[in-house]
């Protein structure tokens, strides 16, 4: 078994990129690899085959190696609910909510969760591709730290440092994050990434070479920027995508504690949407269709809508025919109230919704995480097809009750699933994901009032499509033979080899 892990100069280098191209390229050359980040903070999240929950960006690396994504590859998440405090996801279940400094002393036994979590996967995969988080130059959080170096330093592995040159000063992340860690972890920082060129290469050539004398370390390639690379984001919100005259007009409201964004990558890549990220104290625009994202703070949120207006701006939309759409907490909050008796996701009380189903949510201890698929109901969407197909995956705390679940939007293994409004302008879902699928994004836009079918994108051959586009730079700009001798493998093969579609 080999570990080998990459870490960044700063958050946003590449990193989560680039271990995804590195761990799509050893699959294709037939290396048994898996994906590992010790510690995650982020919104984004996925279920896993064994009934937990890792980072979203992590299991698309999962993808990329061609397996199932298990709580294994990411122990340690952490999913902010305010400025200082935090949901502790540990080895895939809530461990429970701390502060900043809480869990800054618990780091200690946490470690402990990520190592033998690192142990149980080096069990199964020749080669682990490890990823750090933020910069291991955070000279205030190096005590006891499991994200960066203090990981390396107990697994004993190799690593690559990330640096972004589109952001400019790309020498002086690269040097300075050296000259802050300690000397045995400089030793094992076996070499740089540099991430993001655009122009010539050979313009580029002095710099490098300077690098390598000053620092007496490799550079092991440069990655081009990649012009409309969307794949699953870790945290950011991406821009939208361009789209065609004509087009429906989405707008999706960018809640404080918004997650599980990439749920709507499909609708970025649809040429037939325009889509829009309200961010706070933005006007909101008119448009054909609203879409109230996930939360992991849903009545904090929600106080949020208020204070800034969507409640008027949205009554006003339905008056003028337009459409409203939940998604998990989004979908709560188009109830009459969201009550939280046990102070689970913050402080304990109750908030007013939004009033447009008639339906009340209550906030219950044990997450529910699952896959599921379903059919979407003909008779709440208008789709001319008798049955259309979805998939996707279900994680909130959230129990709803209420005569709206009556007119579900769907059903899943027989039960009733989301909601929809008698007079079919407003509905709901708990399922992430419901837009992969290009037969139910297909049908879920036609009852928003797009006038067209068949323009949908299958998110899932999109990220296998850009997984590839991610390992073929690997095998045209780093030097694989290296990487591969720092492994502990034979020499790169020729030719990659094919994939199943998964």
């Amino acid at each position: 078994m080999a570990t080998l892990m990459i870490q960044g100069t700063t958050s946003d280098a590449g990193k989560t990129t680039v271990v995804a191209a590195l761990c799509r390229w050893l699959a294709r050359q037939g290396v048994s690899v898996a994906p590992f980040k010790p510690q995650n903070m982020a919104l984004n999240s996925a279920v896993t085959t064994d009934g937990g929950e890792i980072g979203r960006s992590t299991a698309l690396q999962a993808l990329a190696c061609g397996i199932e994504p298990h709580s294994d590859m990411n122990p340690v998440l952490l999913k902010p609910q305010s400025d200082s405090g935090a949901q502790v996801i540990l080895r895939g279940q809530v461990h429970g909510n701390m502060g900043a400094l809480d869990y800054h002393a618990y780091k200690a036994e946490a470690m402990e969760a990520v190592m033998a979590a690192w142990r149980s996967l080096s069990e199964r995969y020749d080669v682990i591709i490890a990823e750090g988080a933020g910069s291991p130059a955070e000279v205030n959080l190096r005590a006891n730290d499991i994200a960066n170096m203090g990981f390396a330093e107990a697994a004993d592995c190799p690593v690559l440092l990330v640096g972004d040159i589109d952001r400019g000063g790309v020498f002086a992340q690269l040097v300075g994050t050296l000259e802050l860690i300690s000397s045995s972890e400089q030793q094992r920082t076996k070499g740089f990434i540099i991430n993001r060129f655009r122009g010539d290469i050979s313009l580029l050539e002095p710099g490098l070479d300077w690098l390598a004398d000053r620092t007496g370390k490799p550079v092991m390639g440069v990655l081009p920027y990649l012009h409309g690379l969307i794949v699953d984001s870790e945290d950011s919100i991406g821009t939208t995508g361009t789209s065609e005259a004509g087009a429906l007009n989405v707008i999706v409201p960018v809640l404080p504690r918004i997650s599980n964004h990439n749920d709507f990558d499909p609708l970025r890549l649809h040429p037939g949407v325009n889509l829009q990220f309200i961010g706070p104290d933005q006007p909101i625009p008119a448009a054909d269709l609203i879409i109230l994202p996930g939360s992991k703070s849903t009545r904090a949120d929600l106080a949020f809508l208020h204070a800034q207006g969507w409640t008027q701006a949205i009554q006003k939309h339905l008056r003028y025919g337009g459409k409203v759409f939940g998604i998990c907490g989004g979908f709560q909050m188009l109830g009459e109230s969201v009550d939280d008796p046990d102070g689970l996701e913050g402080q304990s009380g109750s908030t007013k919704g939004l009033g447009l189903l008639a339906m009340a949510t209550t906030m219950v201890a044990g997450k529910q995480l699952k896959n599921v698929r379903g059919t979407l109901n003909p008779a709440a969407t208008d789709c001319a097809q008798a049955e259309v197909g979805f998939s996707g995956y279900e994680m909130h705390n959230g129990v709803s009750e209420g005569a709206a679940l009556a007119h579900p939007l769907g059903r899943i293994d027989g039960s009733n699933e989301g909601a929809m409004s008698t007079d079919g302008q407003v509905a709901g879902t708990y399922v992430h994901g419901i837009f992969d699928e290009p037969a139910a994004c297909d049908a879920l836009l036609q009852w928003a009032g797009l006038n067209q079918s068949g323009a949908a994108v299958d998110y899932q051959n999109h990220r296998l499509a850009q997984l590839d586009r991610l390992a073929d730079q690997v095998e045209q700009h780093l030097d694989t033979d290296w990487l591969c001798d720092l492994l502990g493998l034979p020499a790169a093969a020729a030719a990659p080899k094919e994939m199943s579609q998964q």
